[in-house]
């Protein structure tokens, strides 16, 4: 994600909104409240909404009776609007800091929008772009291989990188090595796809106990142990 991200109030006249994406080379902006809470999103699209004015505005059969569309009354409130908070697009589409680049990847594809604003415990920290999302896929595989051995294994899951093989060739990473259980090196494979620039996981990891099967016991019943699998 990008940070520190420009933003601006919902009191922010629409001049000013234009001069700050212009400024700043940027298609759009988080609208936020006292607390850097996320309000809305202001673009680009709801500029040109009101350039092309009433006449583009389609509306539904029988809104007389059934009402407009939200989208025709975002439409609407568009071209009266002359403030942020009048104009942007809410509530926003946002993305928690901790979810992968595929969830949002999908989350833009599924709601169509070209940036989600980032936030943690629901204050904006980043946002990300369709462009950030590309440029993740740019980065070599030797900066790939040293972000899993680094980032993932050693501050993520608390392993020693030293105890693994791994190798990246054209996105696809591939970590050998061994651990005590399954459930560790299934932690390891989905981890390491998370990573933004890899494109898949080829894992070759060991385990010496497979405690997918391993249940809690009964209260009336006691195992003496659960013997060890080896892969």
């Amino acid at each position: 994600m990008t940070r520190p991200v420009f933003t601006v109030g919902p009191e922010t006249p629409l001049k000013r909104v234009a001069e700050l994406l212009v400024e700043h080379g940027i298609s759009g902006l988080p609208v936020v409240g006292p607390d850097r809470e996320v309000l809305g999103v202001i673009s680009e699209a709801d500029f040109l909404a009101k350039e092309q004015g009433a006449g583009r505005i389609r509306h539904r059969r029988l809104a007389r009776l059934l009402g407009e569309t939200p989208e025709t009354q975002h439409q609407l409130a568009t071209l009266a609007a002359e403030t942020a908070g009048a104009a942007m697009s809410s509530p926003p589409i946002t993305i928690p800091a901790d979810r992968s680049v595929g969830e949002a990847a999908t989350l833009m594809i599924d709601r169509r929008v070209n940036r989600l604003p980032v936030t943690d415990a629901g204050v904006l920290v980043g946002i990300v772009t369709r462009a950030d999302l590309i440029r993740a896929f740019l980065r070599s595989d030797e900066q790939l291989a040293e972000t899993i051995r680094e980032e993932v294994l050693r501050r993520t899951l608390w392993l020693d990188p030293a105890a693994f093989v791994v190798s990246v060739v054209d996105g696809v990473a591939r970590v050998a090595g061994r651990v005590e259980r399954r459930s560790t090196a299934d932690t390891i494979d989905r981890v390491i796809a998370m990573v933004p620039g890899v494109i898949g996981v080829e894992s070759a990891l060991e385990w010496d106990l497979d405690d997918r099967e391993i249940v809690a016991p009964d209260r009336d019943l006691v195992s003496p142990f659960v013997a060890p699998r080896t892969h």
